[in-house]
This record gives structure tokens, sequence and C-alpha cells, in this order.
């Protein structure tokens, strides 16, 4: 599981309470970060929970990077934000879900359940 959110609070929230749930969690504050990690990980993480406004590579252009990349295409992608039209905005962006901010437990565990 990959967790790119620049915000320092609710990544490590969302990183605390899946790592209670057993899973094993990496983090970017950005896209580009989060893409070199990736790419120099042998094993792809199951599921990316994708915060959409970020500094330096924002949510867009990680997806679009990603759907590049032939073997990064089909990780699952979540998007995290508190837009109201986050689900169309994920929908544009062919992403597998997403979950609005602040976000809630219960909705947190079953999405990621759902990919891993």
């Amino acid at each position: 599981m990959f967790v790119i959110e620049d915000d320092p609070d609710i990544r490590d929230m969302i990183t605390q309470i899946l790592e209670l749930e057993g899973y094993s969690v990496r983090t970017a504050s950005d896209g580009s970060d989060a893409l070199m990690q990736i790419r120099a990980q042998g094993q792809q993480p199951a599921l990316i929970l994708l915060d959409l406004m970020m500094p330096v590579m924002n949510g867009w252009e990680f997806r679009t990077a990603q759907l590049q990349d032939p073997r990064l295409a089909d990780i699952p992608v979540v998007v995290l934000s508190g837009d109201g039209t986050v689900a169309a905005k994920a929908g544009t962006m062919h992403a597998n879900g997403f979950l609005k901010k602040p976000v809630d437990l219960a909705a947190l565990l079953q999405t990621v359940e759902r990919f891993c």
C-alpha cells in the first residue's frame, strides 16, 4: 500500500490506522517522490491512495505518469480529496475509487479491503 499525501497529519493518521490493521504502508509527500520510490521497489503496492493537491507533482500529474508506465499502470488508485467534485475528478482520472476528506475510518478500511 502506498499513501501519497502532502499533509503530514493526514498522511500519518492514515498510515497509523492501516498499520494497526496489519497493512504495510509506504508514504510520500508528493507524486514525484512516490514515482521514484515505487519504481525503485521490486514489489509494486497493492493500492495507491492519492491526494490531488500537492506541491512538486500533484495527483493529476502522478496519475498521468503512472498510466504511461506499463510497469505501474495496473496498480489501483483511490483518490483522496476534500473537493466536493472528487467523484467526477476520480472518474476523469480513471481512478478505481475515491474517498472524501476528512476520510471516514469505516470507508477507508472498506476501500482498502476491497483492493488488498
